[in-house]
């Protein structure tokens, strides 16, 4: 009976540890790089108050809204091209003028556009050509290409939020 008891405990704590085995292989690091970038992007957008959507640090520096507008843009590209998404139906973020409400509705949408492409990357699938625009790119560049894209706007919105007085999500630890 204890030799079953210890058999039973051994297999219980193995199947726990395999569980908590975090995936691994090329899709996963793509993957959870982007839930990371993910996460800041979408938290940046909502602590930044509305009022200084319109802030830029000089003049000829775009707005903060348009930062957060670029990185939908970009998304609906990126991740409609992976999506099968025929360029001409791809949504259009609002102005840089709405309101934040708005914006924000529009980066969550895209993050959700997204969402769907890196819920079906696989290891398989990362060499796979795919058409985005003019050109046929691999679903691991448009993949990776969005995760870089997104790091370089978000480190763009960190530094608008310090110049704010604001803490940037990666630095709220």
């Amino acid at each position: 009976m204890r030799r079953m008891v210890l058999a039973t405990a051994g297999f219980v704590l193995s199947a726990i540890a395999l569980a908590q085995t975090p995936p691994s292989g090329p899709a996963a690091e793509v993957q959870g790089s982007y839930a990371r970038v993910k996460a800041n992007v979408i938290k940046a957008a909502e602590n930044t108050p509305a009022e200084d959507y319109s802030f830029k640090p000089t003049a000829d520096i775009r707005v903060f809204a348009r930062v957060v507008n670029h990185v939908t843009e970009a998304q609906f590209h990126s991740c409609g091209a992976m999506n099968g998404v025929a360029p001409a139906s791809i949504t259009k973020p609002p102005a840089d003028t709405a309101d934040k409400a708005a914006i924000v509705d529009a980066l969550k949408a895209s993050f959700a556009e997204c969402d769907k492409a890196y819920a079906a990357l696989t290891d398989a699938n990362l060499t796979e050509m795919i058409q985005a625009g003019p050109v046929k790119r691999s679903r691991i560049g448009l993949s990776w290409g969005n995760v870089s894209h997104d790091n370089e706007q978000y480190a763009t919105l960190a530094l608008y939020m310090r110049l704010k007085g604001l803490v940037p999500p990666s630095s709220e630890k």
